[in-house]
């Protein structure tokens, strides 16, 4: 053997070395398993029986869908009643998550609750932010005011002139319909939905647009105010619930509890207790 074969073989010998070497050092590839792991992460559908508790975003300031007790913090509403029912079935309980019209959307996409509730309308911009169930009822804004001034403001265009107030909750669609649509007529904020009806039994406002459903309620809490048109509403929406996007097994668990229970008289039973 000549020495150039020799010093030849040794170098291929010591390149081998080295390549063994470095191949033993690297790390394993991740198994087929783990790399599903780490694609999935844990859905909410088994996360919450195992933790027992269903959080739940809600205002608390919309009856008849969601309602706060100022004085022991105890909640009620169409809604409050659906979210129990739906943490039962997960053989969980409802934990309430305080909100704001203004934050619902973000507060669940920040992972602060695993469902939002609570008279919800489905809007593109929120739809951005989280995914929606079927909804649970149709509605659309009209009109409340005093009943001596139902005549007055039937249309949109009775409404927006100049010297007549449009009070409206901020942070939500109300505020959103109201700027779209007021342009002459003044529009008042007011921060607690649940003392707004009163700006216009007292005569601090004229109007309310609202969910036609509000509208309603409101009408029966108060006598001196009347609901226009809650049959032909200026707009269309729906409600629904709100899940975080991404957690696709979980949204599909709350469409199917939405379709049924909006099949087998439980929503309309809930409804009828605050509507009839």
């Amino acid at each position: 053997m000549s020495r150039r074969t020799s010093r030849q073989r040794v170098a291929t010998l010591s390149a081998l070395v080295c390549l063994l070497s470095l191949t033993a050092a690297a790390p394993a590839a991740p198994s087929a398993t783990q790399q599903s792991a780490k694609k999935q992460p844990v859905s909410l559908l088994d996360s919450v029986p195992k933790s027992g508790v269903l959080r739940v975003c809600t205002t608390g300031d919309y009856k008849p869908f969601t309602y706060k007790d100022p004085e022991d913090g105890s909640y009620s509403g169409i809604d409050i009643d659906m979210a129990k029912d739906l943490a039962k079935s997960l053989d969980a309980k409802a934990r309430w998550v305080d909100t704001t019209w203004a934050n619902l959307s973000s507060d669940l996409a920040a992972g602060k609750c695993d469902v939002a509730v609570g008279g919800v309308s489905i809007t593109l911009p929120r739809a951005r932010q989280v995914y929606f169930s079927e909804p649970t009822r149709e509605d659309g804004k009209t009109p409340i005011v005093r009943c001596a001034d139902k005549d007055k403001y039937q249309t949109l265009k009775d409404i927006d002139q100049a010297g007549t107030t449009v009070v409206v909750n901020p942070g939500g669609t109300n505020e959103q319909f109201a700027r779209a649509n007021i342009k002459q007529a003044t529009i008042k904020l007011h921060p607690d939905n649940r003392t707004i009806f009163d700006e216009i039994v007292a005569g601090r406002a004229d109007v309310m647009m609202t969910d036609a459903s509000e509208t309603l309620y409101q009408s029966k809490l108060h006598p001196e105010l009347c609901s226009i048109h809650p049959d032909k509403p200026f707009s269309f929406a729906e409600k629904a619930y709100a899940t975080p996007r991404g957690d696709r097994d979980f949204h599909e668990y709350v469409n199917q509890f939405v379709h049924l229970t909006t099949h087998d008289g439980t929503y309309k039973k809930y409804e009828s207790e605050w509507l009839s």
